[in-house]
């Protein structure tokens, strides 16, 4: 499988999950929406229950976020949130805003969030309410992502990502 396949795919498995309760959900759906053969994400991914533990997995986008040491990390977090998305077509972690709600499935998509993004964040600070100082800079990174795709034609959608992290790292990187 290609590449492209693969994210398309996971795109529509996200979007799919997001949206709809698991129940809802069906391989046939997201192979509609991805365009490609419901028996094709079973060979690449599995079942269902497969692709939605692929899917609730946030650990690649901690380790994308959390790359930079601490003294760069603002900046960094911000630079590679916008260059994943404008490489991708995706956000890094915008997929949990759409887990609000009831739902075993979306609880557990959220724990998973905190616990891989959240937690991540928290492990590498020190000092005081490292706690809240991480959900913070996490809400930051969260609202960035959904502005970029709001509004996909505006100036910060066009805006140079080294520009972008150079105007809104700070603001993280004093939570650090």
């Amino acid at each position: 499988m290609t590449d492209a396949g693969r994210t398309a795919i996971l795109r529509a498995a996200r979007k799919a999950f997001a949206l709809q309760p698991y129940a809802a959900v069906t391989l046939r759906g997201i192979a509609a929406d991805a365009g490609v053969s419901a028996s094709l994400i079973v060979k690449h991914f599995g079942g269902k229950e497969s692709l939605f533990d692929r899917v609730a997995d946030f650990s690649d986008a901690a380790e994308l976020l959390l790359k930079a040491p601490n003294a760069e990390l603002g900046r960094q977090a911000v630079l590679m949130l916008v260059r994943w998305r404008r490489e991708n077509g995706a956000d890094l972690m915008l997929r949990v805003v759409f887990a609000v709600g009831p739902g075993d499935e979306r609880k557990l998509l959220r724990e998973r969030f905190h616990d891989q993004v959240v937690q991540g964040f928290a492990k590498r600070l020190d000092g005081e309410d490292v706690e809240v100082r991480a959900e913070l800079i996490v809400a930051h990174l969260l609202g960035l992502g959904a502005a970029l795709a709001i509004d996909k034609t505006g100036p910060a959608a066009s805006a140079d990502a080294d520009l972008i992290a150079d105007l809104y790292g700070p603001a993280i990187q004093a939570m650090i």
